[in-house]
């Protein structure tokens, strides 16, 4: 593939990130000259997580779409992406999951990158901690940004031209704003809010422009007393849809999607940005997760999965793969979903090889194997790379062993099935071992009840016991699917559908409703101990 046949292939997908990026080459008629600009916010009053990483994930798919539409490469410069924290904003009440929260307590109000760390006090801020552990995250995932902290930009004077621009505009702004607040809070809307000279805390008073070009504000501090002071230099901030809006204004953004929740203060940003002089930046409304009961995940209600919690269950790769389908679309985040998007990943990346081009703008895992890195020509590293046993055939091997398996017995019933079984030749696949074990242990094993199996089944199972005793040990996994599939299709036993003789076999041996291909658990559990297993279920009849 020729850098200018995925160009032309780009220009015209209806895969999503390069939707996104067409609308962006259209956002300029006659080019850029200036890098592209995507952005993506983050508060710090908190610790990263999902949510961070997957509009950092789908801004860079965006990214890299619009990079292959204009025949670029991720080195050309022609991009960037800037991971932008909000930590001047007033801490409004003290999380659940800190150490030391009187030192928060004490603290209410102030911006966070002016309260002490309360992990140990080992970074300048409050702000500064979970800054720090958002780059380690960003890092961790091999996303490429440049971290921007609103602290830096206020305290430094940055900022300070384009924050003459919103005291300029000051009155046009109440405009926009006043018709969408309540009456109670119309009396203390400020689209400045200054910072407190005596308790160093971000005020909610309504303030008065006294000079525009100089900075100056009026405005009556918590005590009643009336204070002037500058709006520059990191005396005062903006109100967020204000703020938001002049981040735009004052970095130039081009590209900045958002969740749902949010949708009213983008309408309002974008109002504003544009009274500044600016433009709004292009960008798609994403559907929240949902919990395992559809209902919105929340913080303070812990309904929701961690990266972590994905991690210690599921692949890197197969938490991308999840994310990347259709962002307008709402869904279930919970440990169920993951063994099937494993699964689902290694199926799609398998694909790519026979895969047309346009096919491939589409396949997830191509998009994926692209976000994060350099490489020569037009195609994405490692593509085509498969697994010789799938994730769920692991689950249930080891749903069989036991809630006591280890990583060493899992390896050594391996050996039924690939030849060469040496972790260190199969590095992802010895990762989703260890998935597998703690998978099963926390979800699996608590659930598994093998019943015992009914007079049919029963006589069915000798049959199947019978010709796996005069089976080759080495027999392929397909020929023992085809003696499962005719014993199944024997009218003898009167089973209706095959369907009914597989849920038994997985209800009578696995202990589950749900299983995998029969030969293929064979090949790999090993016919002597899959006839333990029939022996052990005839025994319960």
């Amino acid at each position: 593939m020729s850098m200018t046949e995925l160009m032309d292939a780009a220009r015209v997908s209806k895969a999503w990130p390069f939707q996104e990026a067409q609308r962006l080459l259209k956002r300029y008629p006659d080019g850029k000259s200036e890098p592209m600009l995507f952005e993506t916010g983050y508060g710090p009053s908190g610790l990263p997580h999902i949510g961070t990483f997957q509009e950092v994930l789908r801004t860079t798919l965006v990214r890299r779409a619009y990079e292959a539409i204009i025949g670029a490469r991720p080195e050309d410069g022609k991009t960037r992406l800037v991971a932008f924290s909000d930590d001047m904003d007033g801490l409004r009440k003290v999380p659940d999951n800190v150490p030391n929260r009187d030192i928060l307590q004490h603290n209410l109000h102030k911006p966070l990158s002016r309260i002490p760390d309360p992990f140990g006090g080992h970074h300048q801020s409050f702000a500064h901690h979970n800054n720090a552990r958002l780059r380690e995250f960003l890092d961790r995932f091999g996303f490429d940004y440049e971290f921007v902290a609103a602290s830096e930009r206020y305290n430094s004077g940055a900022f300070d031209d384009a924050l003459r621009q919103v005291l300029r505009h000051n009155q046009g702004i109440l405009d926009i704003m006043l018709p969408t607040l309540r009456e109670e809070r119309r009396q203390t809307y400020s689209p400045v809010l200054p910072i407190s000279p005596t308790s160093g805390k971000v005020l909610q008073v309504p303030v008065e422009v006294v000079d525009a070009e100089a900075g100056t504000i009026r405005f009556a501090d918590e005590d009643g007393s009336t204070v002037e002071q500058s709006a520059l230099g990191g005396q005062a901030k903006l109100q967020w849809k204000v703020d938001w809006a002049m981040r735009w204004y004052a970095l130039g953004v081009d590209y900045e999607m958002y969740g749902k929740d949010l949708t009213d203060s983008g309408v309002q940003s974008g109002r504003i940005v544009k009274l500044l002089g600016g433009r709004k930046p292009e960008g798609l409304v994403y559907e929240l997760f949902l919990d395992a009961n559809g209902e919105k995940i929340s913080k303070s209600k812990g309904n929701g999965l961690t990266i972590e919690e994905w991690l210690t269950y599921g692949s890197e790769d197969s938490l991308g793969f999840y994310i990347f389908p259709n962002p307008k679309s709402a869904k279930q985040l919970h440990a169920g979903v993951i063994p099937r998007a494993v699964d689902d990943y290694w199926q799609f990346r398998g694909n790519i090889p026979e895969q047309k081009l346009e096919k491939k703008l589409g396949n997830p895992v191509w998009n994926l194997l692209r976000a994060n890195g350099s490489w020569e020509g037009t195609e994405a590293p490692g593509e085509g790379d498969g697994l010789p046993v799938t994730y769920g055939l692991l689950l249930n091997l080891v749903g069989v062993l036991g809630a006591g398996a280890d990583r060493a017995q899992v390896w050594s019933y391996l050996g039924n099935y690939i030849d060469d079984p040496d972790p260190a030749k199969h590095p992802e696949l010895d990762e989703l071992v260890n998935t597998a074990l703690a998978y099963n242990r926390d979800f699996v094993a608590p659930t598994l009840d093998k019943r015992a199996p009914d007079e049919r089944e029963a006589a069915a199972l000798k049959t199947l016991d019978h010709a796996l005793s005069i089976m080759d040990p080495a027999t392929p996994a397909e020929d023992i699917q085809t003696v499962v599939y005719e014993i199944g299709k024997d009218e003898t036993f009167g089973f209706e559908n095959l369907r009914d003789w597989f849920r038994a076999l997985y209800e009578t041996l696995l202990g589950s409703a749900q299983g995998p291909r029969m030969g293929s658990f064979i090949a790999l559990f090993g016919i002597a101990n899959t006839r333990v297993l029939i022996a052990e279920a005839l025994e319960r009849s």
